[in-house]
């Protein structure tokens, strides 16, 4: 069976060893040691997903992040980085990551993390077709929610939080019960992580009035249509 594929930006050569050498029996894993060799390979190669620090030469995780992004809206990205401070958490989020990981984290926390996003990328194909969203077509195969006028290219975790929210249309969701679903725990980062991107499902349906994400105070949300 074919390894999933790897770009892994990380300056410290100790660092990059033992991450290399710990994943490189499950994944094909291709190391660059500062953000502009990192950012070249990715426009010549194909990857299924990107492991990105932060401080770095050349190019800093946050500009090569932003930049993959604007390239690929759907390849999963995840921070590892020493930067623990809740800003840099959040910065990191709003550019588009998908996950954030502070050093020093297990290697087994970071191979379930790279496991969840490659899953959920593959199960994609198992979803339905599209869904009517509002005056947008919501294709959760593709990332994508497009009418006669513009195409939006969704992350993927704005994806299965939007498909989630779609298939609890008009019902209470408890936070604990979205970020168990979405991202596997209930912790306090992940649940500012959830607020980011519903502020973000916000933003992209704001001129939709038929379009509500209410937020219920000391319970969580509800997304219904008018």
């Amino acid at each position: 069976m074919e390894k999933s594929k790897i770009l892994y930006a990380e300056d410290d050569p100790t660092i990059a060893f033992l991450i290399q050498d710990s994943l490189e029996n499950y994944y094909e894993i291709k190391h660059y040691s500062d953000g502009k060799s990192a950012l070249e390979a990715f426009a010549t190669n194909d990857f299924d997903l990107c492991l990105l620090d932060i401080m770095m030469p050349e190019i800093n995780g946050f500009d090569l992040a932003q930049e993959i992004r604007n390239r690929n809206a759907e390849i999963p990205i995840i921070f590892t980085s020493a930067k623990a401070l809740k800003e840099d958490r959040i910065k990191g989020l709003k550019i588009g990551a998908d996950d954030y990981l502070v050093k020093p984290f297990s290697i087994e926390e970071l191979i379930l993390k790279i496991e969840v996003f490659l899953k959920r990328s593959k199960k994609t194909e198992s979803f339905p077709q599209r869904f009517k969203v509002g005056k947008y077509d919501f294709d959760p195969k593709n990332y994508t929610l497009h009418n006669s006028q513009n195409i939006i290219t969704l992350t993927q975790r704005e994806s299965d939080l939007l498909f989630y929210f779609i298939s609890h249309k008009n019902s209470v969701l408890k936070r604990q019960d979205i970020l168990k679903a979405i991202w596997g725990d209930d912790d306090y980062f992940m649940g500012r992580s959830l607020d980011v991107f519903i502020s973000r499902l916000r933003k992209i349906f704001a001129d939709e009035e038929s379009i509500v994400i209410e937020n219920l105070h000391g319970i969580g949300f509800r997304f219904s249509e008018k």
